[in-house]
Parts: structure tokens; sequence; C-alpha cells
């Protein structure tokens, strides 16, 4: 595990899991919740991630990201996913008990944004920071307004992963060989064009952990007789994202509405309007044969779908702010830091919102003598 200058890793014992979590040499345990920035990594990675946002946030607060089970040097335990996210937000509920944090703000990237909303619905949180997350309805098989398309998910789950770049995962592959191999999945996708960084290989090497063990990714799958043939099966990572499994647009009825901040690139492919994850707009490009058109099989608009959501949230009374990156893809935590880190800061209340439209300036004339 490649940590960079004053990021230590060590394993929290909970009851039920070994979790690894990153923290900064520095801070104090002692910081209170409010102060308390927790970030979670999305899939295909892991807390490597982090690594330059946790070097960059100030040091009077206390950073820790947590490796969701089956990611980084977390326990590779299996996932059950008819509980939605629900084994991913538990562990990190039972992470932060044994940190004895009983709340904090926190951060969550692609899958790690469905993770937190749903702790957010199951426990108290500051603030959520939502990174490119994944649509409150899931992830593909899906209206506008959230309705499921077939009763058994089709084409969603895990049978929509790629089975060469799950070999390419298996075989530890570093390669540029392929469009599947991890490092060209990296440059292509998470990432937009002409993007550079020093830390690709650590980039790398944290998609590199994803355990592809039974029940963790991708998941299993089962036959449909809908189109396209397959269907969500009921372990794995893909499965717990499946619309029959994951809901979280009740976060709207919160009594208690944190302050949520909503981040995300105009250029992502992954999470989109028009994903090129999404098997349902693989068959309208033409990739995936004999599509059955969009009255039965639509592309499912995750963008559009979680500002909807969000929509409801602040028409009921919470605090909500999007910002939409151009030129930015997946990761704008790595392709826009300062405009991220800021953001972060605001909404967790370290610096005030600026004032829109700004005030008038005034001219200060000092003399020479002064």
């Amino acid at each position: 595990m490649t940590l960079f200058d004053g990021i230590a890793a060590r394993i929290v014992e909970t009851p039920g899991l070994s979790v690894n979590v990153l923290e900064r040499t520095a801070d104090d345990p002692a910081t209170p919740p409010d102060r308390t920035v927790v970030l979670i990594h999305g899939n295909a990675s892991s807390s490597l991630f982090w690594q330059e946002l946790m070097q960059d946030l100030p040091h009077d607060l206390r950073v820790i990201a947590i490796d969701l089970r089956g990611y980084g040097g977390t326990e590779h335990a299996p996932i059950d996913a008819t509980r939605g996210v629900r084994d991913f937000s538990d562990d990190v509920r039972a992470t932060l008990e044994a940190l004895d944090i009983p709340t904090a703000h926190l951060v969550g990237w692609s899958l790690g944004g469905a993770v937190v909303m749903q702790y957010a619905l199951d426990h108290p949180v500051l603030s959520l920071t939502l990174e490119a997350p994944v649509s409150p309805y899931g992830f593909g098989g899906t209206r506008r307004d959230g309705t499921r398309l077939t009763a058994d998910d089709a084409g969603t789950g895990g049978g929509a992963g790629n089975l060469d770049f799950v070999q390419r995962l298996i075989d530890h592959d570093t390669s540029t060989d392929a469009p599947t191999s991890p490092r060209n999945v990296f440059r292509a996708h998470y990432v937009a064009a002409g993007f550079e960084t020093d830390h690709e290989d650590v980039w790398v090497e944290s998609m590199l952990t994803t355990s592809t063990a039974t029940g963790n990714y991708p998941g299993d799958s089962v036959p449909s007789e809908n189109w396209p043939g397959f269907a969500a099966g009921t372990i794995g990572v893909l499965n717990t994202l499946v619309p029959g499994n994951h809901n979280v647009s009740g976060i709207v009825e919160l009594s208690e509405k944190p302050p949520i901040l909503w981040i995300h690139g105009a250029l992502d492919l992954i999470v989109s309007d028009a994903s090129l994850y999404d098997y349902n707009n693989l068959g309208k490009l033409g990739i995936v044969p004999d599509w059955p058109g969009d009255d039965v099989a639509p592309p499912q608009e995750m963008v559009s779908q979680m500002r909807d959501v969000l929509a409801r949230y602040a028409d009921a009374g919470g605090e909500v702010t999007e910002i939409d990156l151009v030129d930015t893809a997946h990761t704008p935590h790595l392709e826009r830091p300062a405009e991220f880190r800021h953001a972060l800061l605001e909404v967790i209340g370290y610096v005030g919102h600026p004032h829109n439209p700004a005030p008038p300036t005034e001219a200060i004339i000092l003399r020479s003598s002064d």
C-alpha cells in the first residue's frame, strides 16, 4: 500500500469486520465531530484515492478515509445485495463507533455517494458531500421518476460487469494492452482526456485491490426473459445498486436535513444521463444488439434523477448546493482539487459562503509614510 507523506493506515476491529482506515498522522483523535470528515471511496478503488485531498485539508480537521469491504486493506467479506448498500453503510457505522465518532461530515464518491446517502437515512450526519454519486434509484433499469422497467431488473447488476476487466483485476494487470486494463479504464473513464498526474500508479494500485471473490465484485446474475437476457443476482457489489435493492430517495423525508453538496463533472461517462455503463444506453448506441427501444428499455437519466430528488429535498427545507464542473469527468477531487476542497470546506461550515452578488468593494489609499 503506497502511502503519501503524513498518511498512515491501520486496521480497526469491528464486531463483524476488520476495516482498514487511512488517517493523517498529525490529527488529534479528540477533534469534535463538527471538525471530523469521513471519506468513502467508489467502486473499483479504495481509500488510496483520497490521499491528495487528505494532505490538502486544514490541519485542525480530523480526516479519515475508510476502505469498504472487499476493497483496499479491509476484509473481503461477501456482500448481501438484497440489503442494497446497507452492508457497506453498516460497516461504516461500526467503524465510526469503534473510533468513538458519534457523527461526522460524510463524503461519498460514486458508489460511496450511495453509501453515505443510505447512512444518512439510518444515522445522524452533519453534512453530505456527494461526488459523482450513483442515482438515488440505483444504477440502471429505471425511468426518470425512479419506477423500475422490469420486475427482475433486467440488464442491471452483476451480469453487467465487463468480464475482461474482472480478469485483469484478478491478474493485477498494470499494462495499457487493452481498453479494459485498469490503467486504461482510469484514463478513459475516471478522468477527462488530457488529465495528468504523478500518482497514476497509485490509483491503479488502488483499483487492483478490488476483491473478485464470490460475493464481492462484480456479483452474480440470473437468466431473464427480458432484454438483454440477464437479471440481477443476490450477492456482490453491482447487485447492491439494482433498483429493486437500492432506493435512497427517502432522504427527502428526513426530519433533520443535513446540508448537501452535490459536485459532479459534465464529462462523466460513468454516472450520466447517457452512461457508457448502462446496458440500455449501450443498446441504444448499437453496442449491445437487439435493443427493444426507448419505450421498453430507455437509458437511465441518472444525473436528472439526482437533480429531481435534491430539488424536492430543498423544497422540503434542506440546503443543497450543486456544482457541475466543465471539462471534468468522474473524479472531481483529483481533476479539480481546489474547487472540490473549497466546496467541501463550505458545506462543513469551515469557511463561509461568499456573498452573491458580491458586496461593493472599497478603495483604501495608504500614504507612503503609512
